[in-house]
């Protein structure tokens, strides 16, 4: 009897705990608290991603127009360069020119002895007088008849030989002579008064300066930048810069270089700037829209090319390719940057595409030393 009793306890002390946990109402809510765990677990998960992208400084830069700098080397050559040879062979008479002298076209710059030509031509005149006077006789007899139609032509023939003669005997005269072909200045002088020269033989070198041209090579990916009319910056070996214009742009590229020729004409009045001396061209082609950045911001792509990386919209990282406009002591300017880019100017070798940041606007202390000048810093 005891011992039922104990079973029915046991029973009534089950049946209220079990009343006392459907009072609780937690059983309707078992399968709400499991969906919720996975919400939970991703909005933790979000949140320490948030936390653990990295920190970038970005710039958005201002745009503007650009000319394109081609930079290259090169070096000055004379607009003219005559080697002045004599014409027939004989002994220097005259050389009234020295090594520097300028002259003008025209200008006698050595003359040879030319007794016997003279001598030849003076001949030639007389006989050429004489036979002149033959025909007119022979004309006034032919008039009259006494004299035949052949012999008349005979006389016209031996006038006509006569003037060839002497045409002949002073065009050999005038070999004696070597005259300036252009306004220039004599660069060197390899004879002597008196000295004898064959035909043919060098007496001078003449140069014309004004214009002095900068002559280099530009590779081929420049070339369709550049066109006639161009203006250019040479600067010499002795720091002076002076302006020119380009005049010549070959359309055949050396076969060892791959390289094309291009002519700059400096206008050189005084002759102050020497053929022959180093220079380094900068060529100024058609302005593009471009941006300036330090130098520090340009990295490598993963196939290679120069770019930077900018911040997406959505914080992601992107590469952009850049093309060089130009290098200057303010900074890089670069074209090929879209216009709303947010560009990574410090962490952008820590970071790769496509992963995400935590962008923070660069302010201008920063961007001054990663420049590395107050005019740069201004401009970004």
């Amino acid at each position: 009897m005891s011992k039922m009793k104990f079973h029915k306890v046991a029973a009534i002390v089950v049946l209220v705990g079990f009343a006392a946990w459907m009072g609780t109402g937690h059983f309707s809510s078992v399968g709400s608290a499991a969906s919720e765990e996975p919400k939970t677990e991703a909005k933790t998960e979000q949140a320490e991603q948030k936390a653990s992208a990295r920190i970038v400084k970005v710039v958005t830069p201002p745009r503007s127009e650009h000319a394109r700098a081609i930079r290259i080397s090169g070096v000055t050559e004379a607009d003219k360069r005559a080697v002045l040879a004599t014409r027939v062979a004989g002994v220097i008479s005259e050389l009234p020119v020295k090594q520097g002298d300028h002259v003008k076209i025209g200008d006698i710059v050595l003359m040879l002895d030319a007794e016997e030509k003279i001598s030849a031509v003076e001949n030639a005149r007389q006989l050429k007088g004489q036979r002149q006077a033959e025909l007119e006789a022979a004309e006034r007899l032919a008039k009259t008849g006494n004299l035949a139609k052949l012999q008349l032509d005979s006389a016209r023939s031996a006038l006509a030989l006569a003037s060839s003669q002497l045409d002949a005997a002073e065009s050999e005269l005038a070999r004696k002579e070597v005259k300036a072909p252009f306004n220039g200045v004599i660069d060197r002088v390899p004879v002597e008064l008196g000295s004898a020269v064959p035909q043919g033989g060098e007496v001078a070198t003449i140069l014309s300066l004004d214009p002095v041209i900068a002559r280099g090579e530009v590779s081929e990916r420049d070339l369709g930048y550049l066109k006639i009319g161009d203006k250019a910056d040479v600067r010499l070996v002795s720091g002076q810069v002076v302006e020119g214009t380009v005049r010549y742009i070959s359309r055949d590229a050396s076969a060892a270089t791959r390289t094309f020729r291009v002519e700059i004409a400096v206008p050189n009045a005084d002759g102050a700037i020497p053929a022959g001396m180093t220079a380094e061209i900068t060529l100024s082609a058609k302005p593009a829209d471009a941006v300036m950045l330090p130098r520090s911001v340009v990295t490598l792509g993963d196939k290679g090319d120069l770019g930077i990386r900018a911040v997406n919209k959505d914080n992601k990282v992107t590469f952009f390719p850049i093309d060089l406009v130009d290098d200057t002591p303010a900074g890089l300017v670069l074209a090929g940057i879209p216009a709303d880019a947010r560009v990574i100017v410090a962490g952008q070798e820590l970071v790769t595409n496509g992963d995400v940041v935590q962008p923070v606007q660069a302010d201008p202390q920063e961007i001054k030393k990663l420049v590395g000048g107050d005019a740069a810093a201004g401009t970004l």
